[in-house]
């Protein structure tokens, strides 16, 4: 087992990585916990080991449908009709739609009850469980209401990665994708539960510097701007459905089109995108039927907007990254075309 760890003070925490670790959440609960709420979905069969808790297991709907402000509503009435205290658990089993609700509910409850992340699918055990970042969606967007909350650890057993279907494991290469131009190098050379460690690593890092991504930690969103924008459309039933990380794969290539429109990267440098891409069998290409101008209400509304819509793009002349702001959208619109007529020039 190897341990991580987010340096936050009074509120650091472990990040535990490894086979078997499910068995061993145990030793993960903090002082003073008398009962905890296991919050999870019913296609997920892991439990952790709680020994002389007193517990009870609360299933929140399969998909995004579970980061509402409905469902979040009736979890928080569902832990509060269990009993829970401002001195018990959430435990958080799954993937990060829940660890988003569950961290969410769990900050709100008698205004902050401690969860412990116990993640089971690839995309959550190398991003989205890791941070304190949680939230729910709103028809207008994805992840409109959160907050910072911090687990009290978070629990990443690489085994149960092998129940995930082919399309869910592929679903948390594309967050991995993003980390191999934060500087993780090529993660496919390494074994799973290195490569998990390797971008839990960078995450941790990010967040130990920045909690609540006032700089740098909002490079952890390369990616993100048009793969939200897309992931919105999709639940909204106006294009394909995408899972987050075959988003967030199309919104990196995005990003790498509209930072070679803009003059910050040349031709190989948008190869290298693709490269990355490809060679973890993620999607390459936008949508069908999805026009760039669907797009702008929802780029508009990203959390980083800030009053003008944001991406997180190359710097020029470096491999670095930075947030960009007032982005022109006719460079979106440039960058869109070039994109889907697949010029990869």
């Amino acid at each position: 087992m190897r341990i991580l760890q987010v340096e936050l003070g009074d509120r650091s925490y472990p990040v535990a990585i490894g086979t078997g670790v499910l068995a061993r959440v145990r030793e993960f609960v903090p002082p003073g916990v008398s009962k905890v709420a296991i919050v999870t979905q019913a296609n997920i069969h892991h439990r952790p080991e709680l020994g002389e808790f007193e517990t009870r297991v609360f299933a929140v709907p399969d998909g995004e449908d579970a980061k509402s402000m409905g469902v979040a509503a009736d979890l928080a009435e569902g832990i509060a009709e269990f009993g829970l205290s401002r001195s018990d658990l959430v435990v958080a089993v799954g993937g990060g739609v829940v660890t988003d609700l569950a961290g969410f509910v769990a900050s709100v409850y008698y205004r902050g009850v401690r969860y412990l992340n116990v993640a089971t699918t690839l995309l959550a055990q190398v991003d989205a469980a890791i941070g304190g970042k949680t939230g729910v969606n709103l028809p207008a967007g994805k992840n409109l209401v959160g907050s910072f909350w911090q687990p009290s650890g978070v629990i990443c057993d690489v085994s149960t990665l092998s129940t995930l279907s082919d399309r869910e494991f592929r679903s948390g290469l594309g967050e991995m994708a993003k980390y191999e131009f934060l500087g993780s190098g090529r993660l496919d050379r390494d074994d799973l539960e290195s490569a998990v460690a390797r971008c839990a690593g960078i995450k941790a890092a990010y967040v130990s510097g920045d909690e609540r991504e006032g700089g740098r930690r909002a490079l952890l969103n390369y990616g993100h701007t048009m793969g939200h924008a897309l992931e919105a459309l999709g639940l909204a039933g106006r294009s394909e459905h995408l899972y987050h990380g075959e988003a967030v794969a199309i919104g990196l290539l995005f990003a790498a089109h509209l930072a070679r429109v803009t003059g910050r990267i040349g031709s190989e440098d948008l190869g290298s995108h693709y490269d990355v891409v490809d060679r973890m069998g993620l999607p390459d290409r936008l949508p069908d039927g999805v026009d760039v101008e669907d797009t702008f209400p929802f780029l508009e509304r990203d959390k980083k907007a800030m009053g003008s819509i944001t991406f997180v793009l190359r710097s020029r002349g470096s491999e670095a990254l930075e947030v960009v702001r007032g982005i022109d959208r006719d460079d979106i619109r440039r960058a869109w075309a070039a994109m889907r007529a697949g010029d990869r020039s």
